[in-house]
C-alpha cells in the first residue's frame, strides 16, 4: 500500500526520482560523469514506444546507439527523429528479428565485425500475443521475442562487453526490461517445456512467464559475471504500466470510459523509458548488479523471481536449448540439463 500511494504521489525515492521523473530528468546531471568520447549502446525495440525514448535520450546525452530492427523503414524513421534534435548523434541500424535464433546470430556477428565496443545493452523489446503463435525454430513466440532472443544475444555479445570493461575502465552495464506482471506466475505454472510449446494459451500468462524468465536471466547472469570479477552489471527494470498503442487498441464500448480513468494513471513513454535510462547511465548505479528496480528505486521483485535453483535450472536448460536449435555445443556440457527431460 505505502509503495502504490508513493507511485500516485510521484514521491522520490531514494535515488531522488519517483514515478513521475522523465527519462530526461534523470540523465540531465550524467552528460559531465560520461566518460570521453562515444559509450555504446544497443537498444532492441527501439522503433516505438519506451525503447524508441531510451534511444532518443541516450542519444541526446552522446551515447552511439546500435538499434536492431526488423522493419528498418520504421527505423530509419526513428534514427532521422533522433538525428533532427541531436544532428550530432551516431546511430546505427542493423536487421534483425528477435523470434530467430539464426538471425540474433546473424546480427550479433554483423555488429562484432563493425569492431565497436559495447557498454550498454538494454533488453527491452517484447511482444504479447493474444493468440498463439510460433516462431521458425518452433517456439511460442512471446517467450521466442521476450526471453530467448535477449538471452542468446546476451550470450553473444557478453564477451564484447567484459573486453570493452577491461579495456576502458568503464563498467559494462545489461538492462532487461521486465515487468511486474512476472509476480502473478505461480510456481507450478512455470514450466520450461509448457513455456515453449503450451497445450491451453493464455496471452496474459505467456507474457508473464516470459517476464519472470527476464529477472530470472538477470539474477543468474549477476551471479556468474560477480564469480569472474567482469566489470558488467546486469539489472531487470519495470517501466510501469505505459500508455502506449496496445493499450488504446483495445478499447472499446465497454473500455472507452475505463480507459479515461485509467490513462490518469498510467504513465507517459518518457516517464516508462526513465527507469531504463537511469540504470543505464546514472553514477549511482555503479556496481549494483543483479536488482529489479521501478521507479528509478530497488524495488522487490516475487520469491520465485528470485530463487537461485529456478534461475540456474532455467539458465541451463535456455543454453542446452539454444546451442541445440544452432547446431553448436554447450559451454561446458556436463554443466547442462537434458532439455527433453
Amino acid at each position: 500500500m505505502k509503495e502504490t500511494l508513493r507511485y500516485l504521489a510521484g514521491i522520490a525515492g531514494p535515488s531522488g526520482y519517483g514515478s513521475n521523473s522523465t527519462a530526461e530528468e534523470v540523465t540531465q546531471d550524467c552528460s559531465c560523469c560520461l566518460p570521453s568520447g562515444h559509450l555504446t549502446a544497443i537498444v532492441t525495440g527501439a522503433t516505438s514506444g519506451i525503447g524508441a525514448e531510451t534511444a532518443r535520450v541516450l542519444a541526446k546525452r552522446g551515447v552511439r546507439i546500435v538499434i536492431p530492427a526488423r522493419d528498418l523503414r520504421r527505423a530509419g524513421e526513428v534514427k532521422e527523429e533522433i538525428q533532427k534534435e541531436s544532428p550530432q548523434a551516431e546511430i546505427i541500424l542493423l536487421e534483425t528479428d528477435l523470434s530467430s535464433l539464426t538471425s540474433v546470430k546473424r546480427f550479433c556477428a554483423d555488429f562484432l565485425s563493425l569492431g565497436l565496443p559495447l557498454n550498454i545493452l538494454i533488453n527491452n523489446a517484447g511482444i504479447f500475443s493474444q493468440n498463439l503463435e510460433f516462431s521458425e525454430d518452433k517456439i511460442e513466440m512471446t517467450f521466442a521475442t521476450n526471453y530467448l532472443g535477449h538471452f542468446l544475444l546476451t550470450e553473444m555479445l557478453l564477451e564484447r562487453m567484459i573486453e570493452t570493461a577491461a579495456n576502458t575502465g568503464i563498467q559494462g552495464r545489461i538492462i532487461n526490461v521486465t515487468s511486474m506482471i512476472h509476480s502473478w506466475v505461480k510456481r507450478d505454472a512455470f514450466s520450461f517445456n509448457q513455456m515453449l510449446h503450451p497445450k491451453n494459451y493464455n496471452g496474459t500468462r505467456a507474457y508473464a512467464q516470459s517476464k519472470l524468465a527476464n529477472i530470472l536471466h538477470v539474477k543468474e547472469m549477476a551471479r556468474q559475471l560477480k564469480a569472474r570479477n567482469a566489470r558488467v552489471t546486469i539489472n531487470a527494470v519495470h517501466p510501469g504500466i505505459v500508455k502506449t498503442g496496445i493499450i488504446r487498441a483495445h478499447k472499446g464500448f465497454v473500455t472507452d470510459s475505463l480507459f479515461f480513468i485509467a490513462s490518469k494513471l498510467l504513465k507517459s513513454t518518457s516517464q516508462g523509458a526513465s527507469t531504463t535510462c537511469h540504470v543505464a547511465l546514472s553514477p549511482q548505479m555503479e556496481g549494483v548488479s543483479g536488482r529489479y528496480l521501478a521507479d528509478c528505486n530497488e524495488s522487490n521483485c516475487s520469491s520465485l523471481a528470485n530463487d537461485e535453483s529456478e534461475a540456474q535450472n532455467l539458465f541451463k536448460r535456455t543454453c542446452a536449448l539454444i546451442y541445440k536449435r544452432l547446431g553448436q555445443p554447450p559451454k561446458d556440457v556436463s554443466s547442462f540439463v537434458n532439455i527433453e527431460s
